[in-house]
This record gives C-alpha cells, structure tokens and sequence, in this order.
C-alpha cells in the first residue's frame, strides 16, 4: 500500500533516516515493523510448509517478503517525488511506514493534471517493476525459494499498483476523481471533497466483497483476510475523512470574518479602576488600551468579580486583565486567508478587535474561529 501523495510537512520523531535518493531524504517509520511482525507470522508458516528443510530459516524468507513489499513501496514514492521535482514541487522527504508510505511535499502551486500525473506515477512506477518481474520469470525461471521470492516481488508490485490506482482518496487514483472535479467546477477542494467520499465508498465495497458475500453464501470467514480489512479499511476510511474535513475548511475560510465571530468590546485605558470597567455596557468585554490606542491586556470577568466593591474604585482593572500577546490585533474588516494568516502568526488565543476607525470594537477568540471553520458553526 502507498498513502495519499500529496502530503503536508511532518516531524522527524520516530523516524530512522535510511539515506537519501534523488536529493530526497528516505525515512523508516518504526510503525513497519508492525506490518513487517504480520507478514513473517502470517507467511511463515507457509514457507516452511513449502520448504521444510529451511526449518525456521522460513520465516527470514517471510521477512523477505516484508522487504520486497517495503521496496516496491520505495519505488513508487521515488516515482511520486521524481514527477513532483519535474514540475518544481518542493519534496521535503518520503516516509516508509505501516501503511505503505507517502511523500511530503512543501508549499507549491498545483493544478487538475499535474497532481494526476504525480499521483498516478507511483502505480505506473509498480506497473513497470511487476511487469519486469514477469519478464524474468519467463526468461529466467529461477527454482525454489528465488522462484518464490520472484513472485512475492512481482505479486507485490501488482498489489501496489492496483491498490493504489483504486478511485478514491487517499489513494493516488483518488486523484482521478479530484482532478475530475476540479477540472469541472475550477475549485480543487470540492474535488477533494468528491474524491474523499469515493475513498469511503470503496472501504464499504470492500467491507461487502470481503464479509458480507462470504456470509451470504454461507462461506467461512476468513480470519486472515478480515485483519487486513481491518488495517487497510482503517486506513483508508481515516484518510478520507480527514480529506474530506481539510477541504470543508478550506472552502469555509473565504467566508470568515473577524466581525461575524467576534464577541463586542470596548477600549479603556489601562489606567481605569475596576470601577470604571463595571460602568461598561452589559453584554461588552473590556481591553485595556494604552495611551497611544494599543490594545494591551484583556479583562478577566472572573477575576473582575472577585474584587470587592469597596475596593472597586482603587483597584486598576490592569491587575485583573490578561496581558495580549504581541500582535494579537485585527481589524474587524479582516477576513479569508489573510485573517487566518494573520491568527496562525500570533502566538495567543485571544485577538483585540479594531474598528475602521482604529477604536476597540470586539475581542476574537482562537477556539471560535476553530469551531466556526470546522463545524461551520458560529458560537
């Protein structure tokens, strides 16, 4: 198996950095070793009945096979990170993992049939392996374990292809379906979108194909078979969904605003008492404001409370306010990418809202902005 192509910049952690290939570097996930634990309990056990003189040199073959599936994996990475390149794609790094593997890329400008054909590299790239291998097998014809290990390797590659050219996301042939769509309509997230409820549509035929026929037929389940579904179903229902959710946020975030989620404010000097900040009208939160119109603090209405009304008219509101991070500014007219740009460049929760005219007129709040992005709700 392969995973989506097209993939954000991840960490190193838990990664072990095999070298690096065609100026990309190559990372061993140590999730593998899971998948490569499955094969060899799996498949051992039937090489050693194949070949019992190996004893329990079979399961090194089983391991073997973990291996060839683990190159072939490589190569239509390779393929995905050589077509990338070609277009001047910024390749970052190819992960080998428990799922396959994928290649992440930087930031680059995409369109509907250079994102097919980097997609669909990896399959051609397996198509051409499988297709090599058959050749030996014909012109070669090796005996015993290198006939077998021959066919692991040629099998294997027809698996990935195959697999990985299904029309759904997060497989590469999923690609097919979102190029399609954005092709059509011009917007590349309607076609994610398209292309990730494709992806769940085959984990249910696959769910029928590989439980549902045999029950019917009164056929014995096939244990072995099911834990792969299990695995591959997992995967691919969790890369869809998360595909489908990243492209409903990005087509949410034109329509943002600071003015529509922001909750109303006043500005008062960071000079007031606590007195002067309950004088407020109902409903408003209060940021206090430096001389110069800098929004500097917000009050806490918890703390606020807390101080007693004698008290009220010595006590500035500053000592019940939290402080803003630097830059946690924005005009009310802020909206779409910009605005998103400008909240993931502060590092706080909380934004001071400007009016046209420069005065405080509300206060944004980082888990509403992420609510309204994600659910489409307002809070």
């Amino acid at each position: 198996m392969s995973g989506d192509a097209l993939k954000p910049v991840s960490g190193r952690r838990g990664k072990l950095r095999l070298g690096s290939l065609i100026g990309v570097p190559v990372y061993l996930s140590w999730s593998w070793t899971l998948i490569a634990l499955f094969v060899v309990v799996l498949f051992g056990p039937q090489v050693q009945r194949l070949f019992p003189e190996l004893g329990l040199g079979a399961y090194g073959i089983a391991f073997l096979y973990a291996v060839l599936l683990l190159l072939s994996v490589l190569v239509h990475e390779l393929a995905h990170a050589a077509s990338a390149k070609a277009f001047g794609w910024p390749t970052t790094e190819i992960v080998l993992n428990l799922w396959g593997g994928h290649t992440q890329f930087g930031n680059f400008q995409a369109t509907p049939g250079r994102s097919l054909v980097t997609a669909l590299a990896g399959p051609a790239a397996n198509v051409l392996l499988a297709l090599g291998g058959q050749l030996l097998m014909v012109t070669w014809a090796p005996d015993g374990v290198g006939s077998l290990l021959l066919g692991i390797f040629t099998y294997a590659n027809w698996l990935v292809a195959v697999f990985n050219a299904l029309p759904g996301l997060p497989l590469d042939g999923g690609r097919i379906v979102e190029s399609a769509v954005w092709a059509a309509t011009g917007d590349q997230d309607k076609g994610t979108i398209a292309a990730g409820w494709a992806g769940r549509i085959i984990v249910l035929a696959l769910i029928v194909g590989v439980v549902v026929v045999p029950l019917v037929q009164g056929r014995p389940a096939d244990i072995p078979l099911i834990v792969i579904l299990v695995m591959v179903g997992y995967f691919l229902w969790t890369g869809a969904t998360e595909s489908i959710r990243g492209a409903q946020l990005r087509l949410r975030v034109p329509g943002l605003t600071a003015a529509q989620l922001m909750h109303p404010a006043v500005g008062l000097l960071n000079t007031a008492t606590v007195a002067d900040v309950r004088g407020r009208l109902p409903g408003t939160l209060a940021v206090l404001v430096a001389p110069t119109g800098q929004p500097e603090a917000i009050v806490d209405e918890t703390a606020l409370a807390r101080v007693p009304d004698r008290d009220a008219s010595s006590v500035l509101a500053a000592a019940t306010a939290r402080a803003l991070a630097h830059g946690a500014v924005v005009r009310a007219t802020d909206a779409g990418r910009p605005l998103v740009d400008r909240l993931a460049a502060v590092d706080g929760a909380e934004y001071a809202v400007l009016a046209p005219e420069g005065t405080v007129c509300g206060v944004l709040l980082q888990p509403d902005v992420v609510q309204w992005l994600t659910t489409g709700r307002r809070p």
